[in-house]
């Protein structure tokens, strides 16, 4: 038994999915979140400058006594998880890009997959070399959509603004590509899934948050280090607290136990 907090950080807010599915599936585990807020997106950054930001912000997170750091951000587990595992040896650390290659190399190999993303992270080629390490057969064929991340970020909702924007992004790409399964491939986009398949219905829509609370799970309880239920509550970092960060803690946490605050540090 661990009791200590699961660290989970993004460049912004999109990391929230995988800790909304985090505290539905494992409400016995306590978080500390981060999110970059004041300097998302992340992105259409250089990599160096990714890897800056996300050094600092997992500093922060390490100096908290917890037991696992989860880098729900698909740009950063792309650019950044080989050098967080080098920094950080004895802690262990969950990406979001693995844990879904995984599972396509398991039950959708005979698919045409498509994945959905960030620039930096579809440049970096991280999906069709993990899933095709696993199931070198399998087709898969990215691309980037770098509107939806500051749309998301800024409340977006309005399905006028949102439907043709997804469709000037998807239309072709899903078209062209004969796609049967969509990875959404970056934290963000499970918050506009709902537009997705409403779109188009007959896609077969994979979102990492969910896969990567699955491997969360299975680590720790091959590692026996689950949590009873400790005394204290969810913390939510932010580099700038915007309404829509605080709307969707509030959604996770709705006993309103959660504390969340703006970072005051050196992030």
């Amino acid at each position: 038994m661990d009791n200590r907090r699961i660290a989970i950080f993004d460049s912004g807010l999109g990391g929230l999915t995988v800790a909304k599915y985090l505290v539905e599936k494992m409400p016995n585990e306590k978080i500390i979140y981060f999110g970059d807020t004041a300097r998302t997106p992340y992105g259409s950054k250089d990599v160096e400058t990714i890897r800056k930001f996300t050094i600092q912000i997992c500093d922060f997170l390490v100096a908290n006594d917890i037991k696992m750091l989860v880098i729900a951000c698909n740009t950063i587990s792309a650019t950044c998880k080989d050098i967080l595992k080098e920094r950080y040896p004895d802690l262990p650390i969950i990406d979001v890009i693995s844990p879904m290659a995984e599972r396509v190399a398991n039950d959708f190999a005979d698919d045409s997959i498509g994945v959905i993303a960030t620039k930096v992270t579809v440049g970096s080629g991280a999906y069709e070399k993990q899933i095709n390490d696993l199931s070198p057969d399998t087709k898969v064929n990215s691309m980037a959509c770098p509107l939806f991340v500051p749309m998301i970020e800024e409340g977006v909702r309005d399905n006028k603004i949102l439907n043709p924007t997804i469709k000037f992004y998807l239309d072709n790409f899903l078209w062209d590509n004969k796609v049967d399964s969509l990875i959404l491939g970056c934290t963000h986009y499970p918050i506009i899934e709902s537009n997705i398949r409403q779109l188009y219905p007959s896609l077969k829509v994979l979102n990492p948050s969910k896969e990567t609370v699955k491997k969360i799970r299975s680590y720790l309880e091959e590692h026996d280090m689950k949590a009873a239920r400790p005394p204290y509550e969810n913390m939510y970092f932010a580099s700038d607290m915007s309404d829509s960060f605080i709307n969707m803690i509030e959604n996770i946490d709705p006993s309103s136990r959660a504390r969340f605050k703006k970072f005051s540090g050196t992030v």
